[in-house]
């Protein structure tokens, strides 16, 4: 019987799982849901789904668990591939993540490779579907004999309109630390019509782009640290620009760059005498002392906002002047920060999020020799607080690329992302009849 282990059951686990079982029954395949919360593991699965406790540092534990599957799917936070990998490795197993591939997984190449195995990281919504559906586009261009001048990007996890209930229009979706440490410490960097351009992350939510996407409405996006790796990662050598970010809607970006000015997104210290911290006491540190003047005059009179400005709406929104206590008994500002907005940007049991995916496409007509541009954007709604479309996005593409290792269908060795046709032609496929659908449109 063919066994797959699953380490890691968070909130990206749901459809991974759901996907899997389903399959298994039809395969006789049997799977193991491995997490440090054996209980939260057991909420995740049907039986005879298998479920256990598991300590990546145990050694032991890992190698029996690893030694005894055929195929290891690694949901955990990134820090903790490269250890799974070497168990991997060890035990002559191949592995499947959702994470970026990170140096020291490169590390591993030429002896993943020569052990026959698969490493497949990046399968996933973004790192994933971005790079699957891009790749697709890009190639089709190519061998129609255009020249591509231009690649643009963007990716959001958002809240559905029919639960957007606050004046940013956003709810924790994903990873909240990720979302509090977004850009930091910076800077991002990107090409620019043939120009390297770099925004230090001081001024990076100053400096954004709008677009409207068919169906879903206006967003702004805000550039990603690194746009410039995926010049080889695409093959794009010779483009003119280009530029991946992330999605937000309009106004969310000039109201977060007020707690990047003021310093709450820092991550680089500790803060004292902080178990007993309020919301209030926590935004006046970082301000200059008055006598008289309060919290909110000072925070509003060092921003220069005027008092029937949208942006107070917004602060005052997050109980940012309340006499409530945080929680937390230490912390960065950023993880004071990421506690506060936790009270008031989680997704209730109803809410519905959404993932929206937008790329546009630059290139030379082969026989006029005009511009022409090409967009392709993907948007998908979840149903409730636990089946998100942000799960769905994340775990089908490793759930389906799983299912194709496993039929002999995807016989690749070595270390991969899915740039290539062998990948992302039969996972975009499937993913269509999902539901996961590109829409294009030609601007020019």
């Amino acid at each position: 019987m063919v066994k797959i282990l699953i380490l890691g059951a968070g909130l990206s686990s749901n459809s991974l799982i759901a996907f899997l079982e389903k399959e298994a029954a039809t395969h006789q395949w049997q799977i193991t849901v491995g997490d440090r919360d054996q209980e939260l593991a057991r909420s995740k699965v049907t039986p005879p789904t298998r479920t256990i406790g598991v300590n990546i540092h145990d050694d032991h534990q890992m190698d029996q668990e690893v030694s005894a599957a055929d195929l290891v799917i690694s949901m955990l936070p990134a820090r903790f591939h490269p250890v799974v990998a070497r168990c991997c490795l060890k035990n002559k197993k191949s592995l499947i993540t959702a994470s970026y591939e990170s140096a020291e997984m490169k590390q591993m190449e030429e002896e993943v490779k020569a052990a026959g195995l698969l490493f497949l990281n990046e399968m996933g919504l973004d790192p994933g579907i971005d790079h699957m559906s891009a790749m697709q586009v890009i190639e089709r261009i190519k061998s129609e004999g255009h020249r591509l001048t231009a690649f643009e990007s963007f990716t959001g996890g958002l809240v559905a309109p029919e639960s957007d209930d606050n004046p940013w229009h956003y709810k924790f979706t994903w990873n909240p630390t990720n979302v509090v440490l977004a850009g930091w410490p910076g800077p991002a960097v990107f090409l620019q019509c043939g120009r390297l351009k770099y925004i230090p992350y001081s001024r990076l939510f100053r400096r954004t782009e709008y677009m409207d996407i068919e169906g879903f409405g206006r967003f702004e996006g805000y550039a990603n640290r690194d746009s410039l790796k995926y010049l080889d990662k695409y093959n794009l050598q010779g483009i003119q620009t280009i530029y991946r970010g992330t999605l937000r809607r309009p106004g969310y970006s000039q109201a977060w760059n007020i707690f990047v000015q003021l310093g709450a997104t820092d991550n680089s210290y500790v803060m004292l005498n902080e178990e007993e911290m309020t919301h209030r006491e926590f935004i006046n540190s970082f301000l200059y002392y008055h006598p008289h003047d309060s919290v909110e005059v000072k925070l509003y009179r060092a921003f220069h906002i005027d008092q029937d400005s949208p942006l107070i709406e917004m602060l005052e929104s997050l109980d940012l002047f309340s006499d409530e206590k945080i929680g937390l008994r230490k912390g960065t500002p950023a993880q004071f920060l990421e506690a506060i907005l936790m009270k008031k940007w989680k997704l209730k049991p109803e809410d519905k999020d959404l993932v929206v995916m937008w790329h546009k496409f630059n290139y030379l007509d082969r026989d006029s020799g005009e511009e022409k541009i090409l967009t392709s954007s993907m948007g998908i709604t979840g149903e409730d607080q636990v089946h998100t479309a942000m799960a769905k996005t994340v775990g089908l593409p490793l759930g389906i690329a799983a299912k194709l290792r496993l039929t002999g269908q995807l016989p690749l060795t070595g270390l991969h992302i899915p740039t290539i046709r062998e990948i992302y032609e039969p996972v975009l496929a499937e993913l269509s009849t999902h539901g996961i659908l590109f829409r294009e449109k030609r601007m020019i």
